[in-house]
Parts: structure tokens; C-alpha cells; sequence
């Protein structure tokens, strides 16, 4: 399965930062999963929670500050390893999506969007367009309206990912053997491996999403015995915070 780098490696290093990204990419990833959001005066920058709280220095809603205002934020502030706060005043910001880029031109990116607007979908694309790197991104969310919007836009030119509602409807037609007549315009299942206490993946849905041509990534996956055992399965990609031991893993 392909290895995917979950926010970097959020266990390892600040999560969705430069440091992050480079030092998994010095691991080998070549794919790496990450959240967006969109700052006051439009930019695009790496982030997953809709507060700055959480991993920053920085207080509030990152919706209302313009990218100055956060390039001014401890993003490895909370960080800790060891017992210790490592990366606290180290330098490590809040990056731009394009930043991210152009660290790495072999490095493919899964860009999460988190806020729940139609039109972000429709601004991304303009960047994607812009940089040519339409064959570098899958586009998720969990929003179904979002990459619904977004597949519309892109003309499926880009890679994407149902929301929660499709991924749904995806199972629920395993579940009661239509899968084969159903249509689906995605490319890739981005699901966690057990939904509400049921094991998600199993023959049935691996047969089916792969019948059409999808593949199927599970996070978050941090333990190694569950690794070794979706690998076995056949899954087609596994999203960790540990990327040094999934790719153990992955050798032995």
C-alpha cells in the first residue's frame, strides 16, 4: 500500500509544517496528507483545526487573521517530545499550501478541506490550475458538498475522495450487493478502518471499491500489528502519524 505521511507525521514532528513534510520526505514519503484552510486575506495555509489553540501560541479563529498575522505563531509551541517542549521558539510557522509544493516536486499531496464552503472548492482549483499540479493532489473533505463542488469544477482533471455521506452510501451499497450496478465519480475511499463498531474493511468492500477502479486508504493507522494486518488485506494506501514504523513495517 501507499504510505502516507498523516499531517506529516503528527506524532513525530509539529503537525502540517514544513518540518514536518521535509523530514518525512527525507524518509522516502512521497505522499503526504494534509489539512487547508483559507486565511482573512485568502491564502491557502496548512492547517487542521478551525482554531489556533490547539498546536500554536495564537488564540482565535485562523479564518480571521491574514497570513502576516499568523507567519507571527509558534507553530511547534505545544509540541512535546520526550517530556519536552523541543520545538517551542524553533521557528517552525504556519505554511502556505504552495510552500509545501515547492519543497518537493516528486512529493503528492492529500489536501483535506476543512471549512464547509462549496466555493473553497473553486478557489483551490484556480491555485491547482495556476501551478499545473493537477497529477500531485487528491482533494478530500469531509463535507460532501465540497468535493462535490470540486469535482464539478475540476471536470475530474484532479483526484478526489468522497465526504462522510458518500463514503456512506458507498458501504451501504456493499452491504446490500448493488455495488455492482451503482456509479461512483471518485477515485479514492478515505475511510478509518472500523465505522460505529463495524469492521469497514473487509473482501466485500475491498472487491467492490476495487471493481470500479477505487482505491481504498484507511487512517489513522498507528499501531503496527493493524498495519501488517491491512496490508494483508489489501488495502491501497495507510495514513500514519508514525511514518518511521509504518515503513518498518512495510520492509519486513
Amino acid at each position: 500500500p501507499i504510505p502516507f505521511a498523516h499531517r506529516g507525521g503528527a506524532q513525530r514532528w509539529p503537525e502540517n509544517t514544513l518540518l514536518a513534510f521535509r523530514n518525512s520526505a527525507e524518509l522516502g514519503y512521497h505522499h503526504i496528507e494534509t489539512d487547508i484552510h483559507e486565511t482573512s486575506d485568502g491564502q491557502f495555509v496548512c492547517f487542521h483545526d478551525a482554531t489556533l489553540e490547539r498546536t500554536t501560541n495564537g488564540r482565535g479563529n485562523l479564518a480571521d487573521f491574514t497570513l502576516a498575522e499568523l507567519r507571527e505563531l509558534d507553530a511547534g509551541y505545544h509540541f512535546v517530545e520526550d517530556g519536552s517542549y523541543t520545538f517551542r521558539d524553533a521557528g517552525v510557522c504556519i505554511p502556505t499550501l504552495e510552500e509545501a509544493l515547492e519543497l518537493d516536486p516528486s512529493i503528492h499531496y492529500n489536501l483535506e478541506v476543512k471549512p464547509k464552503d462549496p466555493s473553497f472548492g473553486d478557489r483551490l482549483w484556480k491555485l491547482i490550475e495556476h501551478h499545473g499540479i493537477h497529477d500531485r493532489v487528491l482533494v478530500a473533505s469531509e463535507h460532501d458538498e465540497v468535493t462535490e463542488s470540486f469535482r464539478r469544477r475540476s471536470g475530474g482533471r484532479v483526484a478526489t475522495s468522497p465526504g462522510r455521506r458518500g463514503a456512506m452510501k458507498f458501504w451501504a451499497s456493499v452491504l446490500s450487493g448493488t455495488w455492482r450496478r451503482a456509479v461512483f465519480a471518485y477515485d479514492a475511499l478515505q475511510i478509518p478502518p472500523v465505522f460505529r463498531g463495524l469492521n469497514v474493511i473487509t473482501p466485500q468492500f475491498l472487491e467492490a471499491a476495487h471493481y470500479h477502479g477505487i482505491q481504498v486508504h484507511v487512517w489513522t493507522i498507528n499501531d503496527p500489528v493493524q498495519m501488517y494486518d491491512l496490508t494483508r488485506a489489501g488495502v491501497d494506501g495507510i495514513m500514519t502519524d508514525l511514518p518511521d514504523v509504518l515503513l518498518e513495517v512495510l520492509a519486513k
